[in-house]
């Protein structure tokens, strides 16, 4: 079955290679007349993908909560600002690469748990609970998605695809052009405690919520088309992304509903 997903079709194509190219003696002399088969890697499985994800928000998880209680407020913005760009940098770096970097996965995942622990810090200094009320809901949302996922409820469609990639990538450019504008004291109000600002919250909840069928149907094709284990970390890091900025938007919406109902 052909994936709808170029990069996937790329990654496949590659695994192909990988597994027939190379064959040649694996020792001086060839046994009973024939060459040697070549070492084959080992495809990746779902239980592998499962095992990378728990790990990456293991990491995620001891980091935020050590920038959390460790560092000290002094160093906190500086601290929050940097994870936030470098997390930025690797994310588009993992993202972008053909090959899977198991170390860029790790490293990613211990700072954004940085970041992640940081705003969280923040948030529930002004909002006392916030934060688990934001992981629960995050990881129920995961959970509802993938019971949709594997009912079939919602499909990973070539239609949908095109079209959730292509809402993404206009929330991100609002996102990018919302903070340089915010850099020169412009204020749309897509990130106020208002109208707008909720319902953006709501739209990025929804698209970031859909993504996980995207992360899903990946995974699945990947292990269909026999993709060598270590792109299992690849997968493992598309949910963490997710979870993240899904954490992060139900976080901020939450701030705004506690925010108007003291007022």
């Amino acid at each position: 079955m052909k994936s709808s997903n170029p990069v996937l079709s790329r990654l496949g194509q590659a695994a192909e290679r990988e597994r027939t190219a190379g064959y040649g003696y694996s020792e001086p002399y060839p046994t009973q007349g024939y060459p040697a088969a070549p070492p084959v890697a080992q495809a990746m499985s779902i239980d592998d993908v499962v095992v990378k994800t728990v790990i990456l928000l293991g990491l995620t998880g001891i980091s935020a909560i050590v920038a959390w209680n460790f560092l000290p407020d002094s160093v906190a913005g500086g601290a929050l600002f940097g994870a936030a760009i470098v997390g930025m940098i690797l994310g588009f770096v993992i993202a972008f690469m053909r090959m899977a970097n198991p170390a860029l996965v790790v490293a990613y995942a211990v700072i954004e748990g940085v970041f992640v622990g940081l705003i969280s810090k923040v948030f529930e200094s002004f909002y006392n609970g916030i934060v688990l009320q934001a992981v629960t809901a995050t990881f129920g949302v995961f959970l509802l998605m993938a019971v949709l996922y594997k009912f079939r409820v919602i499909r990973a469609t070539p239609k949908f695809t095109k079209g959730l990639i292509a809402v993404m990538g206009g929330l991100f450019m609002i996102m990018l052009i919302n903070l340089v504008l915010s850099l020169f004291g412009v204020h749309t109000g897509i990130r106020d405690n208002g109208a707008l600002g909720i319902i953006f919250s709501v739209v990025c909840i929804v698209v970031a919520a859909l993504s996980f069928i995207l992360d899903f149907d990946q995974i699945e094709q990947g292990v269909r088309m026999g993709l060598p284990q270590r792109y299992s970390w690849t997968c493992a890091f598309g949910i963490l992304v997710g979870l993240i900025w899904l954490y992060l938007e139900i976080l901020r919406l939450l701030s705004y509903l506690q925010g108007s109902s003291r007022d």
